[in-house]
């Protein structure tokens, strides 16, 4: 639930005793000045029917499920791989390298000092390629979770600078572990992407890195919102849910977000990513050896690598401008939302 900053948590506990429900956490949220409360439903009703009674109470502003948000991969093919190479940055395999120029557009710009918050699963800050790359860090899950591949392989596509190489080396990055490995596939709550998203913005990020998909949220789309309005880039993956997918937020649904997608090393369409008019940018991604964690993998391998090249080539376009440059089609969703409210 959301309220005003200038209700009390204790109001809404008042409010909501007789629907059974129990307050697990709250917490201030800078970005769309209000307050958000996660509670749990104790009396057996389904989360439908208490959203209908809170309805009633005038100092709910939003009441909505805690949804759930995966990275939308497969499994693993891992090979262990030396964490002590040294020699010359980049590797041949990564055939991005050479699809983007990338020597050429480094010796132009490099993202230097440009701070880009990952909102991810944890990111292995010691692994060589990311030395000295994480600039701050913020947990917003309820427990110590271990460095994972999937943040690692993220912060990797982005600013890896030694045996691999990201497309912004210079970067700063803000890591955000907003998602729970503990589970099967990590996962991420409404909740705790919400305080994600808050920390970033309170840091100075200029792009926002949303590498996860999952069902249309109000709750989010609140603080996308409010974050698109201070000139912030957020980047979100359109999915790999197949070509059948319907739309999945928040790039295919949110119109503050630049949806992305991959291409492999032939230039055709990631077998596996979702299709839609929403896609704003598809990048060379799929099957690229990319990623950085305690693994060299084969990035394209259970629908990742896409995600991470789109991703990463937005954020150096972002820093090829210097500024805030909105894409014309988030321009023209972002209006019609407005004219809609």
């Amino acid at each position: 639930m959301h309220i005003a900053t200038t209700n009390t948590v204790a109001q809404v506990e008042d409010a909501v005793r007789s629907l059974g429900l129990t307050l697990l956490a709250s917490e201030n949220l800078a970005i769309t000045q209000s307050i958000v409360m996660r509670f749990r439903i104790t009396d057996g009703r389904s989360p439908r029917d208490i959203i209908r009674a809170l309805a009633s109470i005038q100092l709910i502003a939003i009441a909505q499920p805690n949804y759930i948000f995966t990275f939308q991969q497969q499994g693993d093919d891992a090979t262990p791989a030396s964490r002590g190479e040294t020699g010359p940055k980049g590797d041949a395999a990564q055939y991005i390298l050479e699809k983007l120029k990338i020597s050429d557009v480094h010796r132009m710009v490099r993202g230097t000092n440009v701070p880009i918050a990952v909102i991810d699963s944890e990111i292995d800050a010691t692994h060589p390629d990311l030395e000295g790359v994480i600039a701050q860090r913020f947990s917003a899950v309820d427990a110590p979770e271990k460095p994972h591949a999937h943040g690692t392989g993220m912060a990797g596509a982005i600013a890896a600078h030694q045996r691999l190489l990201g497309t912004a080396p210079g970067a700063r990055l803000l890591a955000v572990n907003a998602f729970s490995t503990t589970a099967a596939s990590g996962e991420g709550t409404t909740f705790n992407i919400l305080k994600g998203i808050d920390w970033s913005v309170r840091q100075g990020a200029r792009i926002i890195n949303m590498s996860f998909a999952g069902p249309k949220d109000p709750s989010l789309e609140r603080a996308l919102q409010a974050a698109y309005d201070k000139g912030i880039v957020l980047i979100a993956a359109a999915g790999n849910a197949g070509p059948k997918s319907p739309p999945l937020f928040p790039g295919a649904l949110s119109p503050y977000v630049i949806a992305v997608t991959a291409t492999d090393v032939d230039d055709k369409l990631f077998a596996n990513a979702n299709r839609g008019k929403y896609i704003s940018l598809a990048a060379p991604g799929a099957g690229a050896r990319g990623r950085v964690s305690n693994y060299h993998r084969n990035v394209g391998r259970g629908g990742r690598g896409e995600r991470h090249r789109g991703v990463a080539a937005g954020a150096q376009s972002e820093t090829d401008a210097g500024r805030h440059s909105p894409h014309p089609d988030r321009e023209r969703k972002a209006a019609r939302a407005r004219r809609a409210r």
